[in-house]
């Protein structure tokens, strides 16, 4: 199922499967919030680069306060309100937290300088939704600066368990969310009304000693399944062992160790203002591309 798909249903994902796994995954976060970690070193990067001071800030989705300690002095924050869908999550976050939904923030219009999220908004049932509410609570020419899980997102699992599933009960139930692509999230910021948007995309590969690492991994992120029409019953025994044994075939190295890739969306996009540039209009060029074309067919004069 694409992600254009799921999202015609706005109802794609149990967010108290969601709560519980991020309750359940809090008190052990630590031993397993390398992605978290790095991507939030990426993200604060990115704000590095950014020549404007952000006083006051959200971190939504802040999970353990990663985000927050990775931050430093960049972006000129002198205020981070962090908050999280669980509440252990975000008992552990900074002084500023609240438990808070991402799909209803109790915030008012125009409060804040600058909204980050890191690796949170790929469990957001209406994500337009939810972007329309983050432009609402920025102040004007105020910086929205995201990451998120991209649609190439464990496509080894995804395939292994798919064909696993296929080949041992005659049929596949969704086992990995669906995860939007650069054109949805791009589209999606234009739709909400954000001015100057840009999606870019990292993909980071992990390799594993085996598949069940892995997926240790994943639970220990909160990041397992919890799609709504995921069948509510553990997985087969067989089925589950066929998926590892899948993995291992086709993708594990010389080592034995096999990969698992994760694409990441990073979504920068500003509250409109009038100071901000803005594109002109169509046909309001003074040089024609032909001619333009034409010019850069002749030869560089030596003289």
């Amino acid at each position: 199922m694409s992600y254009r798909q799921a999202m015609s249903d706005v109802h794609v994902f149990d967010r108290q499967q969601v709560r519980r796994q991020r309750e359940r995954a809090a008190p052990g976060l630590g031993a397993h919030d390398f992605l978290l970690r790095e991507i939030g070193e990426r993200l604060a990067d990115r704000l590095a680069d950014v020549t404007r001071s952000f006083p006051l800030a959200l971190d939504l989705g802040c999970h353990c306060g990663e985000l927050g300690r990775l931050l430093g002095e960049r972006g000129g924050i002198r205020r981070l309100v962090q908050c999280d869908l669980s509440p252990r999550m975000a008992s552990g976050a900074g002084r500023l937290v609240l438990v808070a939904d991402e799909e209803a923030l109790p915030f008012a219009a125009q409060s804040f300088d600058l909204v980050l999220s890191n690796l949170s908004l790929h469990w957001v049932n209406d994500l337009p939704g939810c972007l329309l509410q983050i432009r609402h609570i920025l102040k004007e020419d105020a910086l929205f600066l995201a990451t998120m899980l991209g649609g190439e997102t464990l496509i080894e699992l995804r395939r292994c368990l798919q064909d696993a599933e296929l080949q041992e009960e005659g049929g596949a139930s969704p086992r990995v969310s669906p995860f939007a692509d650069v054109r949805d999230a791009g589209a999606l910021l234009q739709r909400a009304g954000f001015a100057l948007p840009v999606v870019d995309v990292d993909t980071i590969t992990v390799t594993y000693p085996d598949p069940l690492k892995l997926l240790a991994d994943l639970r220990g992120m909160g990041e397992t399944n919890a799609v709504a029409a995921r069948r509510k019953t553990l997985m087969r025994r067989g089925t589950l062992l066929r998926a590892l044994a899948l993995y291992q075939e086709r993708h594990a190295d010389r080592d034995g160790r096999v990969p698992a890739t994760f694409q990441v969306l990073t979504l920068t996009a500003w509250r409109p203002h009038a100071s901000q540039p803005k594109p002109l209009a169509p046909g309001s060029g003074r040089v024609s591309l032909a001619e333009t074309l034409e010019r850069s067919r002749k030869p560089f004069s030596d003289a």
